[in-house]
């Protein structure tokens, strides 16, 4: 009887303290906005139609996305919705992406604008990649530059280069500064 006593107390310790517990059940790991954003904003940038003179942004509420801005061509705006929509815990997609009228004004001055800014000797790396850093919105004859820029002179330097193109309206630096 001590030995069946032994032989259980032995068999007890051993399940409690040597083999291992019922697998725990972890809560989901929920996506930290940053990643969220992070993935957004990847899906823009690396769309086969999204280029220099297209420029977009996004707002978030909650899980629901804004698309914002402007693009050349109609395939832009619906390719973007598409991507974001497909993106994994993306709720609602609201597109309010402008298309900017056809104008054969406007693409010459797109041209020349380009030309103008990529070509300045500081302002080359921007247009280095498959989407420049720098973009170019031409509407009606007025210009917008959108972006991003290592430092303020980059940002006067493609402001000027854009208003010495002639017959430009107006030109509007929206340029931002890299921190």
């Amino acid at each position: 009887m001590k030995n069946v006593y032994l032989a259980s107390l032995l068999l007890l310790a051993f399940c409690t303290f040597i083999l291992p517990g019922a697998p725990q059940v972890q809560e989901p790991v929920v996506q930290p906005a940053v990643n969220f954003g992070t993935e957004i904003q990847n899906a823009i940038i690396l769309a086969p139609h999204y280029g220099v003179f297209d420029s977009l942004s996004y707002r978030l509420d909650g899980n629901n996305v804004t698309l914002l801005g402007q693009v050349l061509l109609p395939i832009t705006k619906e390719e973007i919705s598409r991507r974001v929509a497909n993106l994994a815990g993306v709720g609602k997609v609201s597109n309010e992406i402008k298309i900017l009228p056809l104008s054969r004004s406007d693409d010459a001055l797109r041209l020349q604008v380009y030309r103008r800014v990529f070509g300045t000797a500081d302002l080359y790396r921007y247009a280095l990649g498959p989407t420049p850093s720098i973009h170019i919105i031409v509407n009606g004859g007025h210009v917008t530059l959108e972006g991003v820029v290592s430092n303020e002179g980059d940002s006067r330097f493609a402001f000027l280069a854009a208003r010495k193109v002639n017959d430009v309206f107006s030109v509007t630096n929206n340029l931002t500064v890299q921190k």
